[in-house]
């Protein structure tokens, strides 16, 4: 039998998941999860001055909502496209090989982005960026399926929150970084940059001790199992037969149906409070990974850590999101803007780290990366569709504002509807899985 990398020791003493030094004492207790980490810190840095870059350069050449809207399509559709695939590989392959391979490709697809040199050549990013998340739809399972390969279970709580802390401040500083660093030395500079953080990131990754582990193998070879098509079977029917994992599944798909308000934050930077040189979109998203990062925190210690805490706070969640899109919409100033923007991403992002905290807790090793998959495929779907939709509409000529605050409205269903399927739940004990 393969053993993980080193054994998992309980703290002497336990600290809260909402205090701040649960984060340090993991990060110095666990060389293995540190050294994940800190591969994700550079590669998602790096990931957002891409994101301002293009921005920039698609507002210069177009200033259409639906252009930004097209490029942000080809971010969520891979992993629609690719995601039950995507699984099924990160459930049978090394999943440290997977990550490796992922980072080394994005870091030569990136490069693309620099044969962009005028208008004629736009259809290329959309290229690029579906080849980029393709690749990373296949390596997001592997990375969220190790975490608990590396992590005892009463370090999951923390190693989510601080993965949840990290995506989005890495999201501030890479926004806000990418945004000055395309308004003073152009986006190719950015683009380089973030080609650079993928190598650095493989570099690290290729010391990490994750052992594969080997599944059980099929007494029979036939064309379904040899294409994995057994496999997206089993993992669907784990789902299907497991009410609880499909209900959280779904939280980050109700999230989804306001996607298009990424679109808005991009559209208000460049356009409502843009300026010359661009790149006032990089605030707004800085305020969004600030907000992201400090959500769990703050909840951890506002709800609790129980699982009854948890779902409780994801409901929450989308009733805040609504009501600060809406200020956001009526905003008189990128600054004030930029407040509404942190505190509906509070909300968010507490969705986002206590259901896949949830689901990692619940979920078997062995399904775990075809759940993940299977969660981000419908996310993503739904996120397409919204953002198409919000460029539509932009280009039609409905105003901006009029816009974000329909966007708003649309947390406030699938806030109900959580919040109503979790107190039956709680309510009725033979219902609970």
């Amino acid at each position: 039998m393969i053993r993980d990398p080193e054994p998992k020791k309980k703290s002497t003493k336990h600290l809260p998941a909402g205090d701040v030094r649960s984060y340090v004492r993991v990060l110095r207790r666990n060389p293995h999860f540190r050294r994940l980490w800190l591969a994700g810190v550079i590669s998602h840095i790096g990931n957002w001055f891409n994101y301002i870059g293009i921005f920039v350069l698609l507002n210069e050449y177009t200033g259409s909502g639906q252009a930004v809207s097209w490029f942000l399509i080809a971010k969520f559709l891979p992993s629609f496209l690719w995601g039950p695939v995507a699984g099924v590989i990160a459930d049978r392959l090394p999943r440290k090989m997977i990550m490796i391979a992922g980072d080394l490709s994005r870091a030569l697809i990136v490069l693309g982005f620099l044969y962009v040199d005028d208008a004629s050549r736009l259809w290329l990013i959309y290229v690029l960026a579906l080849a980029q998340e393709t690749v990373w739809t296949f390596t997001d399972p592997a990375r969220r399926a190790s975490i608990p390969n590396l992590c005892a279970r009463e370090e999951l709580k923390v190693a989510n929150s601080l993965n949840g802390a990290t995506w989005s401040v890495m999201l501030g500083v890479g926004a806000a970084l990418g945004g000055y660093v395309s308004a003073r030395f152009g986006w190719q500079t950015a683009i380089i940059v973030d080609a650079a953080t993928f190598i650095v990131s493989a570099a690290l990754l290729t010391a990490l001790p994750l052992p594969h582990r080997p599944r059980e193998k099929q007494p029979v070879k036939t064309w379904s199992t040899m294409l994995g098509l057994t496999d997206l079977k089993e993992g669907w029917s784990y789902i299907i037969h497991h009410p609880k994992t499909a209900r959280l599944m779904l939280v980050k798909s109700g999230w989804a149906m306001a996607g298009g308000i990424l679109v808005m934050l991009t559209i208000f930077g460049e356009q409502i409070f843009g300026g010359e040189g661009g790149g006032k979109s990089g605030v707004l998203y800085s305020a969004r990974g600030a907000g992201a990062a400090l959500g769990p925190l703050m909840a951890w210690n506002i709800f609790g850590e129980e699982k009854k805490d948890m779902t409780r706070a994801i409901g929450f969640g989308f009733f805040m999101a609504a009501a600060s899109y809406l200020c956001f919409s009526q905003a008189t100033s990128l600054w004030l803007a930029a407040l509404f923007v942190f505190s509906a991403h509070l909300g968010g992002s507490v969705q986002w780290v206590f259901s896949t905290t949830l689901l990692q807790e619940m979920v078997e090793d062995r399904f775990r990366g075809r759940v993940f998959a299977a969660e981000m495929a419908l996310v993503t779907l739904i996120l397409s569709i919204s953002t198409w939709f919000t460029g539509f509409v932009l280009d039609l000529g409905v105003a901006p504002r009029l816009v974000t605050a329909g966007l708003a409205t649309c947390f406030l269903l699938p806030g109900l509807v959580w919040s109503l399927s979790e107190r039956r739940q709680s309510e009725d004990p033979s219902k609970k899985q």
